[in-house]
């Protein structure tokens, strides 16, 4: 599928030319193969490393899976039966499950809460275990878009005994081979690899969200946002923030390739694993982000860069996105500097639907 890499290619090109980009990256794997390879931008190279916020919360649901399917937790366990302080003011019952669907009932922050307080692991996984929950866990769904990582970061490091950035090496990375580019904090010998995030429109439309959203209950503040001046902070990129994660697209995209099937002889789950992976949770309305989202397991379903299709995976605030389309066998990741939102976001959208028809007129041929 040669031509395919071309396209890519000439795409991103023309993207960076007109000023729609800055630096990005685009990654695909079919069955196994990688297909796709591509970046453009002053900088920018295939191993590259692009700060992708919340696409981290798909690389964490993927090690809470591994994990279960090591017998190490148990999806309709309570979370307090490996972390008893977190059973603190009714969340006894919240269970793994829940935590993966976004209803333990605690998306929140402090009002006054500092960037420099998200860096401390231990310190914010005992303040989400000591919250009162905004409703009763299991009732309803709300984006956990900070709390999703101290909440499994700390379950992974009851079960483990390891951080969550070790765990991530020792179950997912390393038996894939890419222990330096699919990360949460950032080794320093890595540092010089990652590429400065870019403020687009993404941040203006933030903004323009009333300040009485339930939105702001995740973000209470500008200085807690998923922002570019927060992410391009050197001790930003070295903590361990299990909601988010900074990596390549071709290693994103090969670590959902590795839970539809095998990669260089490595996969992640065994195959009759996988639908429960994206076994809906959850289609009802989203009591922060204000609008009904399809929640599988940790993963989102209804992004339009699946483009309706049958797919999991997660997307990163500012346009990065990397997920897996199970019936093809197709797994894409698309990571970049300029971060966008609204109309203006589009790049995704368009690449994986060039890649999908690709892929569709491929296996028309073959028949």
């Amino acid at each position: 599928m040669a031509d395919i890499q071309a396209q890519v290619e000439n795409i991103l090109r023309s993207l960076v030319d007109s000023g729609r980009e800055k630096g990005a990256q685009v990654a695909a794997y079919l069955h196994g193969e990688l297909i796709v390879d591509a970046h453009a931008g002053d900088g920018v190279g295939p191993d590259s490393l692009f700060h992708s916020f919340s696409t981290g919360k798909g690389v964490t649901a993927t090690l809470v899976h591994v994990l279960a399917e090591r017998g190490l937790l148990d999806y309709d366990t309570p979370i307090a039966a490996y972390w008893p302080e977190f059973g603190a003011h009714g969340k006894d019952r919240a269970t793994v499950r829940d935590a993966l669907a976004h209803r333990t009932g605690v998306p929140q922050l402090p009002p006054a809460i500092t960037i420099e307080e998200l860096f401390d692991f231990d310190g914010m996984a005992a303040l989400v275990a000591g919250q009162e929950p905004l409703w009763e866990p299991g009732t309803a769904t709300g984006y956990h878009g900070w709390t999703f990582g101290w909440i499994l970061g700390e379950l992974v490091r009851r079960v483990t005994g390891l951080s969550a950035a070790e765990a991530l090496r020792t179950y997912v990375a390393e038996p894939l081979g890419i222990a330096d580019s699919l990360l949460y904090g950032v080794p320093e010998e890595h540092a010089e690899r990652v590429v400065p995030l870019v403020a687009g429109s993404w941040e203006e439309n933030l903004a323009k969200i009333p300040p009485e959203a339930p939105f702001f209950l995740a973000l209470p503040h500008r200085g807690v946002w998923p922002a570019a001046d927060n992410a391009n902070r050197p001790d930003y990129l070295r903590a361990d923030l299990p909601a988010a994660a900074t990596v390549s697209a071709r290693a994103a995209a090969r670590m959902y390739a590795a839970l539809l099937g095998g990669v260089d002889g490595v996969r992640l789950l065994p195959a009759e694993a996988l639908p429960r992976l994206y076994e809906l949770q959850t289609s009802e309305p989203d009591r922060v982000l204000g609008a009904p989202i399809d929640k599988g397991m940790g993963y989102f379903l209804d992004l339009p860069a699946m483009g309706g299709e049958p797919a999991f995976g997660h997307n990163g605030s500012g346009g990065s996105i990397a997920f897996a389309d199970h019936r093809r066998g197709l797994s894409f990741a698309f990571t970049h500097s300029l971060l966008t939102g609204g109309p203006a976001s589009t790049t995704a959208v368009d690449l994986a639907a060039v890649i999908r028809t690709a892929v569709d007129q491929e296996a028309r041929g073959r028949l």
